[in-house]
């Protein structure tokens, strides 16, 4: 077998790889899953101002409540995105703490 048939592997360390990639940094300390994701959704709604409390409301309210309300945010064409998002959080959230009645199974 000659030399230009061989393959050549080049290995690198983790150390070497990972240089090249850089991190934006938020500005903080996000050392969780839900701080995160409620620091993207002020992004999302231009309300850099309230992060904290989009972090609160990711970690205390349900994700698929969330996330139908800025589905719901971003398909707008809303002035005030923030506040929507807000109506939206508290219609879904409603919807799901209203209790069915046999009216309204009769009714369906």
């Amino acid at each position: 077998m000659s030399d230009s048939k061989k393959k050549k592997t080049d290995f690198q360390s983790a150390q070497t790889l990972f240089a090249n990639y850089q991190l934006k940094d938020k500005g903080g300390y996000i050392t969780r899953e839900f701080q995160d994701y409620g620091y993207r959704l002020a992004v999302e709604l231009g309300d850099l101002a309230h992060k904290s409390l989009y972090i609160k409301m990711a970690k205390e309210i349900e994700r698929a409540i969330l996330e139908k309300a800025l589905s719901f945010v971003i398909d707008s064409q809303a002035d005030n995105k923030a506040r929507l998002f807000m109506w939206k959080v508290k219609q879904l959230r409603d919807e799901v703490a209203k209790p069915v009645t046999m009216d309204d199974k009769i009714s369906q």
